[in-house]
């Protein structure tokens, strides 16, 4: 007897749906999987085999064979373990058949428990773009697939509980997906909060007009000046995540496998800071069949590198095409994946070797040329795909033990997102969400025709004496745009643009 179950791959962070063909037929006993399953879907002949029969179904001592549909299309992980799992109690007759189509997703254990498995939102998703509109996913991961709207989840604890399902002897409860957003009651994201950073106030200005535009950074200091921690406390300033962007989000995460158990919805933006040893795959995602790296785990969030000229040039200047396209392609022999990386990246590096080269305080040990030699380590066209430089000197000692406050963390938090939905409204009719985003169209519609009269004559006298290459004019505007809506100001001043223009850095155009 043949049957067929529908399941899901996941394909870069889309996916493909799967038929699971499974024919039982007479002839010697033997167990096949074909269509192109890698080790994982092969093991899943031993996890099936004891599921059924510890589940009290019994396992057809005939000749089974289970064909993975399309053929040409590669399968990997063990989320087909239910799927054939399902299709053999069908097809030996345990089972009736289902009267509707339904998605099928999860692994076995050998005890019949159906365990977590990764990518379930993609697949879910994939499944309703499809016309399914019923799916059966391990019972931990039901809140997860719950996102999707449209769907009836089945949440399946067990084979021998969608057994009984199936059989009509005890229907599974669908769940279905809450109403509320629970984006809007986010709280703060943890980490060090502004008020506890002592001094540095420019280099908070600074962290506040990228997070409010979505802008790179780059800050310059000797060490113990404080950069990294600048750098942690970023998180608790970047606005709330909306919707759209929370689901994009965690449909990544989902595949990675790095979703928390407790939070099937992320809802703080990511913040990913890697080791300079990190390798290029590991920085811009691969591996035989392609995952996500780094630079797509920080999606709609920040990719902080620290010690910068310490990363290798090749994973540096992988970074720049990203920087342009917010999205990063991953070739292989097998195929082309395209993963989005909408990310605002914040570096920090010393300005040399010993790290003390124009410190007031300590005396640098290393020649001009060695500081030179260290600077030039990061080439000259990502330097000039970063927005804002700001140095950060070493915090004084009235500073350091002054009792004085700063501004928390929440009060600044008001004041980007206020600025953020600014953006939202003038970019409504695209799908920009930051100024950042912007490109030569929407920088001469929403820039140069808002610049005033004296803020002309200072940008005309900045490209002639800065030497600003075409990139780099454009950088400094969408900066002085972000500034302008911080101020709440439709008009660009000049103090808006001086203040834009203070920000590159010395000789750089």
């Amino acid at each position: 007897m043949l049957a067929k179950v529908n399941s899901c791959a996941v394909v870069g962070l889309g996916g493909e749906i799967v038929e699971v063909e499974v024919d039982v037929s007479q002839g010697l006993p033997a167990f096949s999987i074909v269509g192109l399953p890698d080790t994982a879907v092969q093991e899943a002949k031993e996890r099936v085999r004891s599921a059924v029969k510890n589940s009290g179904y019994s396992f057809p001592n005939q000749r089974i064979t289970v064909n993975l549909a399309p053929a040409d299309l590669r399968k990997e992980g063990p989320s087909y373990d239910l799927p054939i799992a399902a299709g053999i109690l069908i097809a030996s007759g345990q089972v009736p058949e289902m009267s509707e189509d339904g998605l099928f997703l999860g692994e076995l254990s050998l005890d019949g428990n159906v365990r977590h498995t990764t990518g379930i939102l993609p697949m879910v998703g994939l499944g309703h773009e499809r016309g399914f509109t019923r799916v059966y996913v391990p019972e931990m991961d039901s809140k997860e697939a719950s996102l999707v709207e449209g769907v009836e989840v089945m949440p399946v604890p067990s084979l021998a509980r969608l057994a009984t399902h199936l059989r009509d002897f005890d229907p599974i409860e669908p769940l279905t997906a809450s109403d509320a957003d629970p984006l809007m009651d986010a709280p703060l994201p943890e980490g060090v909060d502004f008020c506890d950073v002592r001094g540095q106030e420019h280099v908070k200005r600074a962290l506040e007009v990228a997070a409010s535009g979505g802008h790179n950074l780059l800050m310059v200091g000797p060490p113990g000046s404080g950069k990294t921690l600048l750098a942690r406390a970023t998180p608790t300033i970047l606005p709330r995540m909306t919707s759209a962007e929370a689901l994009e989000v965690t449909k990544i995460y989902s595949v990675a496998g790095m979703l928390p158990a407790s939070s099937p919805l992320l809802r703080s933006r990511p913040f990913r800071a890697p080791h300079h040893t990190v390798s290029h795959a590991g920085l811009v995602g691969g591996g035989r069949i392609p995952r996500p790296g780094e630079i797509t785990l920080s999606h709609r969030g920040v990719l902080f590198l620290d010690e910068l000229p310490e990363f290798a040039h090749s994973v540096l200047e992988s970074i720049r095409q990203p920087l342009e396209d917010r999205v990063i392609t991953v070739s292989r022999a097998q195929g082309t994946v395209t993963f989005p990386a909408n990310f605002m990246l914040m570096a920090a590096m010393n300005p040399c070797p010993c790290g003390y080269h124009g410190d007031t305080g300590r005396h640098c040990t290393c020649s001009e040329s060695t500081a030179t030699r260290y600077r030039h380590r990061i080439s000259g066209p990502l330097m000039d795909r970063i927005d804002i430089f700001v140095e950060v000197p070493r915090v004084e000692y009235d500073k350091l033990a002054g009792e004085s406050t700063a501004e928390s963390s929440a009060e600044v938090r008001e004041r980007v997102e206020s600025c953020r939905e600014l953006g939202r409204t003038r970019f409504s009719e695209s799908r920009l969400s930051a100024n950042a985003e912007m490109g030569p169209v929407e920088v001469r519609e929403s820039c140069q025709r808002f610049l005033d009269d004296s803020a002309q004559s200072l940008l005309r006298m900045a490209v002639n004496q800065l030497a600003l290459s075409a990139r780099a004019f454009h950088r400094v505007l969408k900066v002085a745009r972000t500034i302008a809506d911080l101020g709440r100001s439709e008009t660009i001043t000049a103090a808006h643009l001086a203040e834009s223009l203070q920000y590159r850095q010395r000789g750089q155009g």
